[in-house]
Parts: structure tokens; C-alpha cells; sequence
């Protein structure tokens, strides 16, 4: 859908019982996005809640399906002319997105045009660092940032005999854990969500690991893969004995792994923060409980801190300079406490300010849901590295395919870890290459 002023034109004039009465226009927003189910409901309510704050501007959210296609589909779209004022784009599309010279609106640049308060210190430092250039502007609008989490199943915990307040701290004791829920009747051990966010990205971040060369993509975009090190080879080789063994189960990309969780068959699994509300509203009165990832004691200075995910939304150019008024005054909107709050407590989305935070914790909502602070904690558990930071990657969807691909082998008994790492780093340098070439 094009965005538009609606057909009323500037103001329609009409007289009911004498009085003339004039009807101001409001001007459309287009937001495309990528949130369905729980999310949607909640994303669809936000922009409820501004339409209603102010008369000038109405945001229309459009559901355009996963984040890649909804990426694509706003790059073929603004090809077309037919682009939206705003699109969310999940963080691997970050390098891609700062390529795209002449069709972005940086985010910081956005606000300072629109005279709309904007404060870069009010913003948690792992949540603004990801998504700002190298000398601190921010080019999109954190929305629906998180991180990876631990949930287990507490009545599943209870019923094989393991302390339901004591989650695994470590990989080992995670081994354990998932070894007494099987004995104790469970269908597996572990899931995991997104294998390559959490298994090689995250993982590598919270045990100070790099992922590529350049820190991580954010000095260079002539860089390589690193992700077939020995500290990776001993995790995915250590998670295909354990696959044989039902430890640990893979379940399917991206968020398909979530009803092994919801159902009960498998009571532990590594998904996004952004999941919580998910959780919640799929398994009623099941308690579960949220602790941070899980580490090797023996590899020195782990735990680290954990990376970001999700997404960020991003201005495309082309419109009208009024209607930027209206996205700026969005995104202020967006940021205020009291909603990233409602956002936070809703999904389990990380708040992207500090006063947002601090805001959460004074109304109680930690104590009565224990662990829902748990992300906000892990990404700030240490000062981030240049290994920590996150990761600045070109054609990182298509590389995560890659990498995908190729653990997929693994678990189906069809390569070694070595093998399948080795293979990942010599077809995702290929595409570094190409990225490289078409953005020097």
C-alpha cells in the first residue's frame, strides 16, 4: 500500500445544524514490518496508542511476512517507488542497510531536521553501539532489540529432581541437567532457537570469541570468517554427540523450535528475550523460569556479555519532507519510558533506554516476574570487546543461510563439525568478498 494523505485532501468543510465544522486530514505512516501472532498483537497496539496521543499522523503498521522478505520486499518497493516511510530490518540486515547510500534517512539526522528531542545518552550502550556509525550517530531506531536467554521448564525441573531456582551456569552442568530430565521422562534435553544467532554468534560473544576479522566487521568490510576456531569446533562437535543422544534436539530454524518448549517435551531452551510473552501466553499456569547462557568454565574471562538481535527501523527516503515531522514525532514516541516499558513488560523485548529500565524495576515488574531482567544483565555483564560489540557483516543473510546449511549437516549425521565450520568459512568468505568489491 502507497502511503497517502487521506482522500479528505487538506480539510473537508460540511454544516450540521448550522455550524460549519472543518476536519483536519491525517497524514499515513507506513510501517512494514515482520511481527505476527503475540508480537503483532502488541506492535499493532503501539501504534493504537499514538494514533490516539495526536491528530496529525496515523502510522498504518503492514505485516509483510519474515524479516528477510519484509527486507526485500521494502528493497524491491523502494526500486519501484513504492517504498514505506518506515521498515523493519532484523540486525543481520545492518551492513546491508548502511550500504544502501542515497535510499536511508539516518536516524539521527531524522530527528535533528524534525527539531524532536533526541538524547544518544539516554539509550543502553549495547543496544546503541550496534546500530550507530563509528563515531556514535545512529542510523536506525532500535525497536524490538534482545538477546538470547536460557528458559527451563520448572515443574519439569522439579519432577526430575533438580532445584527449580537453580538453573545450569555452564555448558557441563547443562549436560547434567538435560541427563536428569531425560531419566525423568522427558522427551529431550534442550532446544535452541535461531542455532546460528545463539550457537556461533552469541556463543562466541559471551566467551570473547571473534566471529571475523575487523572486529567483527565494524573496522572493515574487507574481512574474514573465523567461526571454524577450536572453541566453535569443540561446541558444535560437543552438540552432535549430544543430538545422537537427545541432550540437546534441533527442531528447525529461526522460531520453529518454540513448541518443543511450549508443549513440554523438551523443558529447556536457548530463545530470544523477545520470546517471554510468547511463552507466557502459550503456557498459562506452567512456570518457567529465565536464567542467562550457559559458558565453559575453562575458557578464560568467560562469561563475556551477549550481542543484540532482533530488529530496527529504518527510514527509507523519497516522501515528502512533512511526513518525516510525523515519524520523527514516532520514533520520540517510540522511546519515551512509559512505552518501551509497556513494550518491555508485553513481549520481553529488551527496553532500549536506561530510564525505560529503571522505570520497569521501580513499578515492581522484576520481583514479580523473576528473570525478566535477565537480558538487560547479560548484555551489560562486562564492558563490551571488540569480539563483543556485535557484528557488522555484508550479506549476513545470506551467510547465516550458509552457515545454517552446513550445522544442518551435522545434525543429520552427514558432515563433522570441522568439516561443516571449515565449509562455512570458505563460502561465506565468498560472499564477504563480493560484499567487499561492490562497496569499496
Amino acid at each position: 500500500m502507497i502511503s497517502r494523505t487521506l482522500l479528505l485532501g487538506a480539510a473537508v468543510a460540511w454544516t450540521c445544524c448550522g455550524a460549519t465544522v472543518t476536519v483536519q486530514a491525517q497524514t499515513e505512516i507506513q510501517w512494514w514490518h515482520a511481527m505476527g501472532g503475540q508480537l503483532g498483537e502488541a506492535l499493532n497496539a503501539l501504534a493504537d496508542g499514538f494514533n490516539k496521543s495526536q491528530t496529525d499522523y496515523k502510522i498504518v503498521p503492514v505485516y509483510k511476512g519474515t524479516y528477510t522478505e519484509t527486507m526485500t520486499g521494502a528493497i524491491a518497493a523502494f526500486r519501484a517507488k513504492q517504498q514505506p516511510h518506515i521498515v523493519q530490518v532484523f540486525e543481520v540486515g545492518t551492513a546491508t542497510m548502511m550500504a544502501a547510500k542515497g535510499a536511508i534517512y539516518p536516524v539521527h539526522q531524522l530527528m535533528a531536521d524534525a527539531g524532536e528531542p533526541f538524547d544518544p545518552g539516554a539509550y543502553l550502550p549495547a543496544v546503541y553501539g550496534y546500530y550507530s556509525t563509528t563515531d556514535g550517530k545512529l542510523l536506525s531506531m532500535p525497536f524490538n532489540s534482545s538477546t538470547p536467554v536460557l528458559y527451563y521448564n520448572k515443574d519439569a525441573f522439579k519432577k526430575a529432581g533438580l532445584d527449580p531456582d537453580k538453573p545450569p551456569k555452564t555448558w557441563p552442568e547443562l549436560e547434567q541437567s538435560a541427563r536428569k530430565l531425560l531419566a525423568g521422562g522427558a522427551q529431550c534435553g534442550f532446544t535452541s532457537q535461531w542455532q546460528t544467532w545463539i550457537q556461533i554468534e552469541n556463543f562466541g560473544a559471551w566467551h570473547n570469541d571473534p566471529f571475523a576479522t575487523g572486529a567483527n566487521g565494524f573496522a572493515s568490510t574487507d574481512i574474514k570468517l573465523t567461526i571454524n576456531d577450536p572453541l566453535r569446533l569443540r561446541h558444535v562437535d560437543n552438540l552432535a554427540k549430544w543430538h545422537k543422544e537427545k541432550i540437546f534436539v534441533y527442531a528447525g530454524r529461526e522460531g520453529k523450535p518454540n513448541p518443543k518448549f511450549t508443549t513440554g517435551e523438551c523443558p529447556m531452551i536457548m530463545a530470544s528475550a523477545g520470546s517471554a510473552g510468547g511463552f507466557a501466553q502459550a503456557m498459562k499456569d506452567v512456570p518457567f523460569g529465565i536464567a542467562m547462557l550457559p559458558y565453559y568454565p575453562d575458557v578464560t574471562g568467560a562469561p563475556q556479555n551477549s550481542i543484540i538481535g532482533g530488529a530496527t527501523l529504518w527510514v527509507l527516503t523519497g516522501k515528502p519532507k512533512a511526513e518525516y515531522k510525523g515519524v520523527a514525532k514516532f520514533f520520540a514516541y517510540l522511546s519515551s519510558p512509559e512505552v518501551q516499558s509497556k513494550w518491555h513488560m508485553d513481549t520481553g523485548y529488551v527496553p532500549i533506554t536506561k530510564a525505560a529500565y529503571q522505570l520497569t524495576r521501580t513499578q515492581g515488574f522484576y520481583d514479580k516476574f523473576p528473570g525478566r531482567d535477565v537480558a538487560v544483565e547479560q548484555l551489560g555483564f562486562k564492558p563490551p570487546t571488540d569480539n563483543s560489540k556485535g557484528l557488522r557483516i555484508g550479506n549476513f543473510v545470506q551467510i547465516r543461510d550458509v552457515m545454517d546449511e552446513e550445522l544442518e549437516g551435522v545434525w543429520a549425521g552427514q558432515k563433522t563439525a570441522k568439516q561443516a565450520l571449515d565449509t562455512a568459512v570458505e563460502r561465506g568468505n565468498k560472499l564477504l568478498a563480493d560484499f567487499a568489491r561492490a562497496n569499496r
